[in-house]
């Protein structure tokens, strides 16, 4: 028997709320100090001993652990550690927009009949509450930002040169720095909150493979050596991207390490490579909200004292206010995927693939 999805989810909410505030665990043999130590090991505990109340699930013989993963993101990532072990089903196709997505009726009867959810967490998939809430089933809800160093919308980050290669594996500690003031009237709503888009840097695609990797042992534990060993080596995957990224990106001159995108996606991937954030079309986490006329006309002029090269602009969303501020500040507009991999074909199908696509086109643009 397993725990209800209610249960396990709040218990799972509430520790993120612990991440947030304590971070990431750092790598081992690196030095913390000795509070910050604490409060690493005290969150890895608990962290822990939330997975360890998960049961297994009474499969059949044939069975397979029914797992759903909520965006397509997640998705790959759960298919990498679950392999062919797992009946996997993606509730959001490639290109579609987790802020904005519908569930139709025969996702809450996959909901339902589900043994285990992976969401993202931090507010990203608005539409999973009521979902979940209405389905009746009994599967377990994990949030695999669970762990994961929250970053809060308004920090702005500079990061000189250097910054980009002295940051350590999950123990980035990002200095706060004062961020861009609001116009007058502008709300402050847009900026509230944890940032939810952590899947842009290979550091957090590990954290989320963990949090997998151990929900699905405890919940089918016959399997636990195949998942373990899938994780590990989907893990070295992801250092090894992260190190040709770094490399990637020290190509461009540090003054040029500039980005304005269509909404506030790519805060932890500026965060550890050392990027300034100048700024969003949509001011705001989510792309159902709508810049003023103000924000856009601040924006338009801060591109121009700050000679940004490029608006980047994610596949998931309108590209027209984007496409607009780029002719009027006479910059490029550069595609890229945020919210979504792409389609087939596309270079960015997988989650591994997604991301290099990104940073070539981002030091494509900027170099």
């Amino acid at each position: 028997m397993f725990i209800k999805a209610k249960l396990i989810f709040m218990a799972l909410l509430a520790l993120l709320l612990l991440a947030g505030q304590c971070g990431a665990q750092p790598e081992q043999g690196a030095a913390l100090p000795a509070r910050e130590s604490e409060a690493a090991t005290d969150q890895s505990q608990t962290l822990e001993a939330s997975f360890a109340e998960l049961t297994p699930v009474p499969l059949g013989s044939a069975e397979k652990l029914k797992v759903v993963a909520t965006t397509n993101i997640i998705g790959d990532i759960v298919k990498n550690v679950g392999g062919n072990r797992i009946d996997l089903t993606v509730m959001l196709p490639a290109g579609a927009d987790p802020h904005t997505f519908n569930p139709t009726p025969g996702d809450a009867a996959t909901v339902a009949d589900a043994h285990v959810i992976f969401i993202n967490g931090l507010n990203l998939e608005e539409f999973m509450a009521g979902l979940i809430g209405n389905a009746g089933g009994q599967a377990v809800v994990i949030p695999v930002s669970t762990g994961v160093e929250t970053r809060e919308f308004g920090e702005a980050h500079e990061h000189s040169e250097g910054d980009m290669e002295t940051h350590g594996h999950e123990e980035d500690e990002p200095e706060d720095e004062e961020g861009h003031e609001h116009e007058e009237g502008e709300a402050d709503s847009h900026q509230d909150g944890a940032d939810p888009h952590i899947w842009t840097t290979p550091v957090n695609g590990i954290i989320m493979a963990h949090n997998i990797k151990q929900a699905l042992s405890k919940l089918d534990p016959a399997n636990a050596e195949t998942y373990a060993a899938n994780a590990e080596a989907y893990k070295a995957e992801l250092e090894a991207l992260d190190t040709w990224i770094k490399s990637q990106v020290a190509t461009i001159p540090a003054e040029k390490r500039k980005l304005v995108t269509d909404h506030e996606t790519f805060g932890y991937y500026a965060d550890r490579y050392g990027f300034e954030i100048i700024g969003a079309v949509i001011p705001a986490a989510s792309t159902n909200a709508e810049p003023s006329a103000q924000e856009m006309a601040q924006l338009q002029k801060t591109i121009a004292e700050t000679e940004a090269k490029a608006v980047f602009v994610g596949t998931t969303v309108s590209p027209v206010l984007a496409e607009r501020l780029a002719e009027d500040s006479g910059i490029q507009l550069v595609p890229l995927y945020s919210d979504s991999l792409g389609e087939p074909g596309s270079g960015a199908e997988t989650y591994l693939d997604y991301l290099r696509y990104n940073t070539n086109a981002i030091v494509g643009a900027l170099k």
